[in-house]
This record gives structure tokens, C-alpha cells and sequence, in this order.
């Protein structure tokens, strides 16, 4: 288990991975958006995600797509429950809506895995 792991309140351990994602969502006067980012952080019952250009709205449902090495790795239905409007870095901070032990088995678990491995091969000896 990862020794660096930030603790939130509202859903627990967050582990840091960058999975790409592909986020789809309809705005107000019902434009689809269709969005590629990637994660910044990983909870057990959500995501902090990172999207190029456009974010959806707070409130707004959001269909996730976690991408894979081979594919589609998992589709989920989200809440967008905040957002950061940083020009240079705007991220969604989303909610899971259902498919809990899915995502954990299948995005969280393996997030926490890839983390631990960086932090294992990281060695500070190496900088030297």
C-alpha cells in the first residue's frame, strides 16, 4: 500500500495517476460535448480530471470514460460536484454515480498500484 497518500474527508485516500480519460456531457441549451483529458487524482468514489478546453457545468452529469492500454477500461456516470477554472490547467472535480466496486477494482486499485511503483523507482541516490 502507498505510503504518500492524501486524505480527503468526503471519499477517502486519493492516489496520483494520469489515465487518460474521454469526458462526454450536454450543456444548457443542450450542445453535446464530447472532451479528452486525463486524471490528476484518484478517489474511491471519484475523480479529479484535467480537460483542454471546456468544462462541464457544476451539477451537470458527466459520462467518464477511464481509457486502458488495450481500450475502454471503464465507462461511468458521474456529478460534476466542483470546478476549476484555470486557463492554463481547468479541471472537474467528479462524483461517481454508481459502479462503486467497479471503480475500485478496476481504476482505483490499479492508481494506488501505479503510484507505489513510482515511488519505488524513484531513488534519490540517482540524483547525485
Amino acid at each position: 500500500m502507498p505510503q504518500d497518500v492524501a486524505i480527503e474527508n468526503r471519499s477517502g485516500p486519493r492516489y496520483v495517476h494520469a489515465f487518460p480519460v474521454r469526458a462526454e456531457w450536454d450543456t444548457n441549451d443542450g450542445t453535446h460535448i464530447v472532451a479528452e483529458g486525463e486524471t490528476e487524482n484518484i478517489g474511491p468514489e471519484g475523480t479529479l480530471i484535467h480537460l483542454q478546453r471546456e468544462l462541464p457545468p457544476v451539477g451537470g452529469r458527466v459520462n467518464l470514460r477511464v481509457m486502458g492500454d488495450s481500450g475502454e477500461k471503464l465507462s461511468v456516470i458521474t456529478e460534476v460536484i466542483r470546478i476549476e477554472r484555470n486557463p492554463a490547467h481547468p479541471q472537474a472535480a467528479l462524483q461517481l454515480l454508481g459502479e462503486t466496486d467497479e471503480w475500485r477494482g478496476l481504476v482505483w486499485e490499479e492508481a494506488g498500484v501505479k503510484m507505489s511503483e513510482a515511488d519505488n523507482d524513484y531513488d534519490e541516490d540517482e540524483l547525485y
